[in-house]
């Protein structure tokens, strides 16, 4: 099965550029509610996921820094603790649930490796748990 079918879109989650300062992401995280969001270069091609941790981890070791300061930290400056992989649009089922144990979402690219989207683990679950029901 192709993976194109469970894709949602750019257009339709939260990310944020490299541009970004932490302020920015914390804000689009808070609003959204998600605990990790991809990180796209100006070429809109996939850098990471920057996550809630990944933020904790930069106020806890910045010493003075506080939640005002954030907006003078550029995301770039956040190190980031998790490692994420990616899957092409061709990729096939087998490939996200691999990667799917570990990440809460799978950043799809294009040929030209832009980013295109994300497959949510929610996504990749259902799917599994509708095969493994249908086949009892």
């Amino acid at each position: 099965m192709n993976i194109a079918f469970f894709l949602t879109p750019k257009r339709d989650i939260v990310y944020v550029t490299v541009d970004a300062t932490m302020k920015e992401v914390l804000e689009r995280m808070e609003l959204s509610t998600y605990t990790s969001i991809p990180l796209i270069d100006n070429e809109g091609k996939y850098v990471g996921a920057i996550t809630e941790g990944d933020l904790l981890w930069k106020l806890k070791n910045t010493p003075g820094l506080n939640i005002e300061d954030t907006e003078d930290i550029s995301i770039t400056d956040v190190q980031r603790h998790t490692k994420s992989h990616t899957v092409s649009i061709g990729s096939n089922i087998e490939d996200l649930i691999t990667l799917s144990k570990s990440q809460n979402f799978v950043p799809v690219v294009d040929d030209e490796g832009i980013f295109i989207g994300i497959i949510k683990r929610s996504d990749i679950i259902n799917y599994c748990a509708k095969v493994l029901l249908k086949n009892k």
